[in-house]
């Protein structure tokens, strides 16, 4: 079989995605030619059943940053958070974890990112979507009951507002134009219920097409599965997305993602928030991450943000 008609067969079952075959070569150099972009569906990598979350530290920090960096303190703050200029993951985790909080809706656990001092935080809209109640969990292990004050389901994000709450240590936002294929990341979130997991990677492509299930108040993915429907290149994985469905250009990290990392922090290495953690490929009921998951590009969530009205975007954090 030659590698163009390897390349031409479909994928069945819970394979993975196939590999492209190399370009052949021309005059010793290699000849280009543009692909189309080819859609990526999946659903959101969120809801796990409220019964298996559970709180604690699941990756503990350490206060080591890179020579002549500076890392903000771990302790609520006025101000945002960034360790300046380029660090470790450790620096990172150190500097980003108290921005990033547990959010618990009864059925479904999720992450989400402090966007304000007083209690501005945002997630993904599957997240929350349909939820009576609000429970968010911080860096420290303190609770508080929020409101959902802004959903998009064609964006997937929402925000949400914690009752009763000051001086939180607000993250700070990136650029996810300048982000390359290659640049160093860090993962932050609550998978799996486990409070403050932090992970690494690189970013491994951008303008990902992912479509994902559209959560329009229904109730949100709070039902338990870890399935994870996603169709690539003419194969189909792990069931169906359904028939209403959203889609956004994502950016793709190998950082390991799990159930209850969506909502939670992509950062660069100047502890930058460059994207909302929101769909992974698990290849199987049980199993983890596949390395191959997606976050909403920052300035996407920008966009968003500027529409609700956020105090992170007018200049009003409190």
């Amino acid at each position: 079989m030659s590698e163009n008609q390897a390349a031409d067969q479909p994928v069945q079952g819970n394979a993975y995605p196939p590999q492209p075959a190399y370009e052949p070569l021309v005059d010793g150099q290699p000849r280009h030619r543009k692909r189309a972009r080819r859609p990526v569906a999946l659903f959101a990598a969120v809801a796990i059943v409220a019964a298996a979350a559970g709180g604690g530290t699941a990756a503990l920090l350490d206060t080591a940053t890179d020579g002549g960096s500076s890392s903000a303190s771990s302790g609520t703050s006025a101000s945002a958070v960034s360790v300046g200029s380029t660090g470790t993951i450790s620096s990172v985790a150190t500097a980003v974890s108290p921005s990033v909080v547990e959010i618990s809706t009864g059925s479904a656990t999720g992450s989400g990112v402090v966007l304000t001092s007083d209690g501005e935080i945002l997630t993904n809209n599957h997240v929350v979507s349909g939820a009576d109640t609000v429970e968010v969990t911080f860096s420290d292990g303190s609770t508080a009951q929020a409101t959902v004050t802004a959903t998009d389901p064609d964006t997937d994000l929402a925000l949400i507002e914690a009752g009763d709450v000051s001086g939180l240590t607000a993250a700070t936002l990136g650029d996810s134009d300048t982000v390359a294929v290659g640049d160093q990341v860090v993962a932050i979130g609550s998978p799996e219920g486990l409070t403050g997991t932090v992970t690494s990677g690189i970013v491994s492509a951008l303008h990902r097409e992912v479509t994902v299930a559209r959560e329009d108040g229904g109730g949100g993915q709070g039902d338990g599965t870890q399935q994870w429907p996603f169709e690539f290149g003419g194969g189909r994985y792990n069931g169906d997305v359904g028939s209403s469905t959203t889609s956004y250009e994502a950016i793709q990290t190998d950082a390991s993602l799990n159930p209850g990392n969506s909502g939670g922090a992509l950062v660069n290495m100047r502890g930058e928030i460059i994207g909302v953690n929101s769909a992974m490929y698990s290849t199987g009921q049980d199993s983890g991450s596949a390395g191959l998951g997606f976050a909403i590009p920052i300035n996407t969530v920008k966009e968003f943000l500027h529409s609700a009205g956020s105090d992170a975007v007018t200049g009003d954090n409190a």
